[in-house]
């Protein structure tokens, strides 16, 4: 979630032109990686909370990819997108390593992994 608001302090510096394109896309993509992770803890299943994994880290390359937009369009800075690319690779590390372990534990017929606020 700290991705998520170092993304709207950011976003507030871009062009206000682009608040209901490029800004908008921005965030919805970042707000959608801890809401997924979130809507999978509650499911039922393994496999279910492991697909929302799943979409979570597709949010988080659409985010990756609306950001080297940004960078490139000059609404970004090059100290910033590195910070922010840096969270975000870090996230989708931590993200692989979940959906691993969750799958080993789907495997082993392990029930009712502790997971805790996303």
């Amino acid at each position: 979630m700290d991705l998520v608001a170092v993304i709207y302090k950011e976003t507030d510096h871009f062009p206000k032109e682009e608040q209901f394109s490029l800004t908008n896309q921005i965030r919805r993509a970042a707000l959608s990686v801890p809401s997924n992770i979130a809507e999978g803890a509650a499911r039922q299943t393994k496999k279910e909370f492991i697909q929302f994994l799943h979409v979570a880290q597709g949010s988080l390359s659409e985010l990756d990819t609306h950001l080297e937009i940004a960078k490139r369009l000059g609404f970004l800075g090059e100290p910033n997108w590195q910070a922010l690319d840096f969270q975000a690779d870090r996230i989708d590390k931590m993200l692989s390593g979940l959906i691993r372990h969750e799958r080993r534990a789907e495997a082993s017929g392990v029930h009712g992994a502790v997971r805790g606020k996303a």
